[in-house]
């Protein structure tokens, strides 16, 4: 089994979501007996954000692109290429301002790729990731689940948009409440993790 884990908070040390995606991913090694892990933290490591730049060397054709077109997007295509390459994706997730965090948010942007990733067709867009299994581990400092929760809309929609439609999401809520609060977030999010995930 090939993991790919993408951590997205902007912390690199003390992210309930971190830790969430970290047990999700213990969990599948082992009932899987080990496999393969690639981790992405894009905290350390963050993947640039779309400017005219990139979308300049985007749509200019391969063969005619200078050598620094070439490389930016290269950045992509290895992301691509990691995904492609996973049998399973964990994603940690935090909400920040009811959304996704801007890290994840310059993954995603980087992952979808027109003819690669999803493609549009006469009766609508495509999704060219398929048959893999998606867990997404979502940390917040309220309770947003069965209300207005935009954040997880946003990552359902765009997962599915490029064909990723089997997505678990594992939650700790109320993580802004106190110390007993989280306590309670932190004990529900691990035995969910031990439920289900397989």
């Amino acid at each position: 089994m090939n993991i790919l884990q993408i951590n997205s908070s902007a912390r690199s040390n003390g992210s309930e979501s971190t830790r969430l995606a970290d047990a999700i991913v213990a969990r599948l090694q082992a009932a899987h007996g080990g496999g393969q892990l690639v981790r992405r933290d894009l905290a350390r490591d963050p993947h640039p954000p779309i400017d005219e730049a990139t979308l300049g060397a985007l749509f200019t054709p391969a063969a005619q692109r200078s050598a620094e077109q070439a490389a930016r997007v290269a950045l992509d295509d290895a992301l691509i290429a990691q995904v492609q390459a996973a049998d399973v994706i964990v994603i940690g997730a935090p909400m920040y301002n009811f959304g996704i965090t801007v890290q994840l948010k310059s993954w995603f942007d980087a992952i979808a790729r027109a003819g690669v990733t999803f493609q549009y067709t006469a009766t609508g867009p495509v999704g060219l990731v398929t048959g893999k299994k998606v867990y997404v581990a979502v940390a917040r400092g309220g309770f947003h689940q069965g209300g207005n929760d935009t954040q997880v809309q946003h990552m359902k929609t765009f997962l599915g948009f490029i064909g990723l439609t089997d997505v678990t999401f594992v939650y700790a809520e109320g993580l802004g409440m106190g110390p007993e609060a989280v306590a309670r977030a932190q004990a529900q999010a691990d035995a969910d993790v031990n439920a289900v995930v397989a």
